[in-house]
Order: C-alpha cells, then sequence, then structure tokens
C-alpha cells in the first residue's frame, strides 16, 4: 500500500483548516466592522463623542471577551463529542451551555450598567462620562441576545459549521450602518445620543443576530434542547465547562482588558491622545481577526481529531496555523508601515488626530507577529484542553510585564521622559513578545506529551 505523500496531507489539513476559518474571519470582520463604524461615525460628530465611544468600547469589551472565553468552553468539548461521534454528549453539552450562557448574561448586564462608575477614578475627561454612560445602557439591552447567539454558535463551530454564522453577522453589519445614523442623529422619533446612540444601535443587532440564528438553525439546536427535555442545571457537567472556560475566559480578558487599561490611561491625555489611540486599536484589531480566526478553527479541529484518536494529525493543525499566522503577520506589518497616512485619513478628517494615529501605527505594525502567535498558540491550546497554564502566562505577560512597563513608560519619569501614548504601546508590545514565547513553549510541550511513546 503506498503511504500517503507528506507534503500532500499537510496542503490537505491546510485546505481544511482554511475551509472552516474563512467564514470565521468574515463573521469576525463584519462583528469588528460594527466597531469601524461606531468609531468613523462617532468621530464625524466630533472628538468629544469619539472619546466616549472609545472609552465606552474599552469597559464591555473585556467583559464581553470573558465571557466568550468562558462559552467557548461550550464549542471544545463539543468539538471533542463529534470527534468520537457521542451524540448524547454534544446534546448534554449544549444543554448546560445553554444555562451558563444565562447565567454570565446576568452577571454581564450588572458590570456594564455599572461600568460608568470607574471612570471618576480612572480621571477620564468629565465631558466624555455622560456620552460613555447612555453608551453602555445600549449594550447591557442587547448582552442577553448576545449571550444566547454564542451558545447557539457553539453547536455549529463545534461541529465544523461556521458558514452560518458568518452570514449571520453579516447582516448583523448591513444593519448597523443605518440604526447607527438613526440613533446619532434622532431619526424616526428615535432620541439624539450622538455617539453614544452607537451603543444602542449594536445593542439592537445583537438581539437581531440571535433571532435570525436560531431561526435558521431550529432543525439542529431544537431537538438537542427541547425534543427530549431541557435538563435542569447539573452541578458536574456546569463545573467540569467552568473548569475548562474559566481560564480560557480568564486569559482572554487579560489580553484585552490590557488593551482596555491602556485606553483608560490615555483618556486622562486628553480627546485627541485618545482618538488616535482608538482608531490605531481599532485598525490593528481588524487584522488581528485573521490569526484569531484561525485560534477558533484550531480548537475545533484539534478537538475533533483528538477525540477520533489522532494526536498526530492534530499536532500538524497546530503548526500550520502558526505557519499561516506568521505569513499573514508579515503582510499586515507591511501594510502599517507603508500606509499609515492613508489608513488614519479612512478614519478622521481631524488632520491632528490623524498625524498622531499614522505614527502609533508604526508601533501596532511592530507586535503583529507576537500577537498572531500567541493567539493562534492559545487557539490551539483550547482544542487540547488545556487552559489553566495558559491563563497564568497572559497573567504574568500583559499585567506583569505590558501594562506596568508601559505605565512607567508613558506615563511616568521612572524610565526616563515620559513618552505618553508611544511608552504605552511600548509596554503592549513587550507584554505581547513575552506571551508569544511562553505559549508557544506550552504549545509544543502539551501537543508532545499527546503523541504515542516509541
Amino acid at each position: 500500500m503506498n503511504q500517503p505523500n507528506p507534503l500532500q496531507s499537510r496542503l490537505r489539513d491546510w485546505r481544511e483548516l482554511l475551509q472552516l476559518a474563512w467564514p470565521m474571519l468574515v463573521g469576525q470582520v463584519a462583528q469588528l466592522a460594527m466597531g469601524v463604524a461606531d468609531t468613523i461615525m462617532a468621530g464625524a460628530v466630533g472628538p468629544i463623542d469619539l472619546g466616549a465611544v472609545a472609552v465606552g468600547f474599552s469597559l464591555w469589551l473585556p467583559i464581553y471577551v470573558f465571557c466568550i472565553g468562558v462559552l467557548s468552553a461550550v464549542t471544545a468539548r463539543i468539538a471533542h463529542a463529534v470527534g468520537a461521534s457521542d451524540r448524547i454528549e454534544e446534546t448534554a453539552t449544549l444543554q448546560q451551555g445553554l444555562w451558563l450562557g444565562i447565567g454570565l448574561t446576568l452577571l454581564s448586564i450588572i458590570v456594564i450598567v455599572n461600568g460608568h462608575l470607574l471612570l471618576p477614578a480612572m480621571q477620564v475627561d468629565a465631558a466624555l462620562q455622560p456620552l460613555c454612560k447612555i453608551y453602555l445602557q445600549g449594550i447591557a439591552f442587547g448582552i442577553p441576545g448576545l449571550m444566547l447567539f454564542q451558545v447557539l454558535r457553539s453547536l455549529s463551530d463545534g461541529n465544523g459549521r461556521s458558514k452560518p454564522v458568518m452570514l449571520m453577522q453579516l447582516i448583523a453589519l448591513l444593519v448597523n450602518l443605518p440604526l447607527n445614523y438613526v440613533f446619532i442623529h434622532g431619526l424616526f422619533g428615535a432620541p439624539k445620543l450622538g455617539g453614544a446612540g452607537c451603543g444602542w444601535a449594536t445593542g439592537c443587532v445583537m438581539w437581531l443576530q440571535l433571532v435570525l440564528l436560531a431561526v435558521h438553525q431550529r432543525a439542529r439546536w431544537y431537538p438537542m434542547l427541547f425534543a427530549t427535555g431541557l435538563r435542569r442545571p447539573n452541578r458536574q457537567r456546569l463545573t467540569d465547562l467552568l473548569k475548562l472556560g474559566l481560564p480560557i475566559g480568564g486569559a482572554m480578558f487579560t489580553e484585552t482588558s490590557i488593551f482596555a487599561g491602556a485606553a483608560l490611561l490615555i483618556g486622562r491625555l486628553g480627546a485627541t491622545v485618545l482618538a488616535a489611540h482608538q482608531i490605531a486599536l481599532n485598525y490593528s484589531a481588524l487584522m488581528f481577526m485573521v490569526p484569531a480566526s484561525l485560534g477558533q478553527a484550531l480548537t475545533v479541529k484539534i478537538g475533533h481529531r483528538l477525540g477520533a484518536g489522532d494526536p498526530q494529525r492534530a499536532r500538524r493543525f497546530a503548526g500550520l496555523g502558526a505557519l499561516t499566522s506568521i505569513l499573514f503577520a508579515l503582510s499586515s506589518a507591511a501594510v502599517m508601515l507603508l500606509f499609515p497616512h492613508y489608513i488614519a485619513a479612512a478614519y478622521t478628517p481631524d488632520q491632528e488626530v490623524r498625524a498622531l494615529t499614522a505614527a502609533i501605527l508604526v508601533y501596532s505594525a511592530s507586535f503583529q507577529l507576537f500577537d498572531g502567535l500567541q493567539v493562534t498558540a492559545v487557539g490551539s491550546l483550547r482544542g487540547y484542553h488545556d487552559t489553566r497554564m495558559t491563563m497564568w502566562i497572559t497573567v504574568i505577560a500583559y499585567w506583569g510585564v505590558g501594562l506596568p512597563l508601559g505605565y512607567l513608560l508613558g506615563l511616568t519619569d521612572v524610565l526616563g521622559a515620559a513618552r505618553g501614548v508611544f511608552g504605552l504601546w511600548t509596554g503592549l508590545i513587550a507584554g505581547l513578545a513575552v506571551a508569544a514565547l511562553l505559549l508557544n513553549w506550552r504549545l509544543a510541550k502539551i501537543s508532545r506529551g499527546y503523541l504515542p511513546t516509541k
């Protein structure tokens, strides 16, 4: 019997990975494009409105990311069950995932509604604070729809079907744009909220995504949740999901919160600096969606292969994900270095904000490689159900290195003259570099442990 060609096997796996990842990428870009649209449309109103959206976004995003991280345990468990052809386990995981999503919804609403109380303590410009409060109220309105959408998404993604979710996210983007305009300018009887209206538009499309996915995928999720009876919360199963999901959520919260923390610190430097930072961060996040989508796809593909008892191929997927991330990082960094002024001009007509944004984008280009490698490693480790060490690595890298160093360089004279926003971005780069190194070391160790001993 002819042995399979190693190159052909790798190309086949690469195609499989990309076929799963590209709809995730399009969906993620659509989600982030709503943030881009918020930034552009709020920026057109004025720097105060843009700054309010930037601060509000920075406050609720870490909460959202934490919850998505916790719920990603549902996706990972379902992927393993699918790989092992265990329909009973798949159904039980989805049912308990629903209860988990409801619990996270309640906690998120409480935190987000009260998020504006942090602004005075963070010395954020007083002119931004009332608009931030209105923005966060709109986000809180949409949180139940968002969390339940993520639960249904876990079933689709865990089965390797990422296109339905992509479709719903694209529709949500198209609806978000006119809704932003309606709430910003107070059309058709809606209140005129300025830039803060973006929060209410986002809240509305969160519910829209849930309704669309629930209707489209009803034949898949309804029998699993209700045909045999929705079981009550099961302490053991919820504990297992939390043991896997809480470290994932903690790691994702840690990474996101370092950027949110930087934004809140930059808030004391004024609306112009904060606006430039938000634009650079928004564009960087857009580029980040490629390796982030690869990370999501790696969780599913590695889960499938481990569930099927094929650790060699699981490890191959992890390597292909890292290679793809490197290639893209080099390309995205080149674009930021060559065309920073064009990128800034697409966001704002303000010349001062444009110039500062272009300067910050040079720093953003410097961490593309590190950011890509750390997120694909995290995605692979989720597939291996190795999450606790991932969380501690990110805590050390981001809160032990990145943010403290950025604070010292940017806002104090401990390490020389304060560098302002550029010092804070230098700290972000250092934190991401440490995370990329340690997470890929951990992945290499864990994946080798699954291989059969000779």
